[in-house]
């Protein structure tokens, strides 16, 4: 399993009256999560899509369980539970305050494609070099 800790301090323009994060917001936190997550494993996305492969989302589901907000320090814990095998690779990713207290879980599926043809394609080999040692105890 790979993990990774990024933290995300909430701006005012991310709350609602409420004075809680809106729901909206989380998608970004998310993708700042995952993106950090790849940099964690010496990749940059950028690179990756200049070489020709993108990673767009295919699904995303969050589930709300209490509210952030204005000038919390959010950590965004991108986990890879299972070592990509295909086109696929799933981030589960949970949303924790300064507190430590858990305040949204998610997941969020994204292919591998070719940019130039938009046709699946395998994850790129250096990455898949990178990722392996997380699950050696798991083949």
């Amino acid at each position: 399993m790979f993990t990774s800790d990024t933290q995300i301090r909430v701006r005012y323009a991310e709350t609602d009256q409420m004075d809680v994060v809106y729901h909206g917001n989380y998608a970004p936190y998310f993708e700042v999560g995952r993106v950090e997550a790849i940099r964690a494993l010496g990749f940059r996305y950028k690179d990756m899509e200049a070489g020709g492969v993108i990673m767009p989302v295919v699904e995303w589901t969050a589930k709300f369980l209490r509210p952030a907000h204005y000038d919390d320090l959010l950590t965004v814990r991108t986990i890879l539970q299972e070592m990509p095998v295909d086109h696929r690779i799933v981030f589960h990713q949970e949303v924790y305050n300064e507190k430590g207290k858990l305040l949204t879980v998610g997941r969020v599926l994204l292919y591998f494609m070719a940019a130039e043809t938009m046709e699946k394609t395998v994850m790129p080999e250096p990455l898949r070099q990178a990722l392996e040692k997380y699950f050696v105890n798991e083949k």
